[in-house]
């Protein structure tokens, strides 16, 4: 009975030690977690969408566009302090956000974030719009963006 047990045990701690050698899945694995937008009057032409892009495979990838049937044209953005100690926005310098392997890209206020430009749809509170990612990669992955208070 003892060898049994003493089998068993090596056992388990074979099947503990191949799982924790385990390593991240080949090439970019991208997920989007709390996707959202903010609410912008009726007035205005443009709105921002916000997220936290996670990477947990083992090769960088790169968001390189999006569109929404939300938005006339939806732009990759980052927020800037200007000469002038001003916030301003502009595209993404070289066009594209980067999502390290094994890491992630926060979008969010004040920093990197994605553009709804002319607007087609009002951003209400509720308000749930489609937007398409385009990832270099892994290609296009759809996510529901709410509209809600920061």
């Amino acid at each position: 009975m003892k060898k049994f047990y003493l089998a068993l045990g090596i056992i388990i701690a074979l099947a503990a030690m191949l799982s924790a050698c385990q390593s991240a899945p080949q090439g970019p694995a991208i997920s989007i977690d709390g996707a959202w937008g903010r609410p912008s009057p009726k007035v205005a032409t443009a709105g921002a969408f916000y997220m936290l892009i996670k990477n947990e495979g083992s090769e960088a990838d790169s968001l390189i566009s999006g569109k929404s049937p939300a938005c006339g044209t939806v732009e990759l953005h980052e927020s800037y302090m200007t000469d002038e100690g001003a916030m301003g926005m502009r595209p993404v310098q070289d066009g594209y956000i980067e999502i390290p392997a094994g890491g992630e890209a926060e979008l969010k206020i004040g920093g990197l974030h994605i553009m709804c430009i002319d607007k087609l749809e009002d951003f209400d509170i509720g308000a749930v719009l489609p937007l398409t990612l385009t990832f270099e990669k892994s290609g296009e992955m759809t996510v529901d963006i709410e509209i809600k208070e920061p």
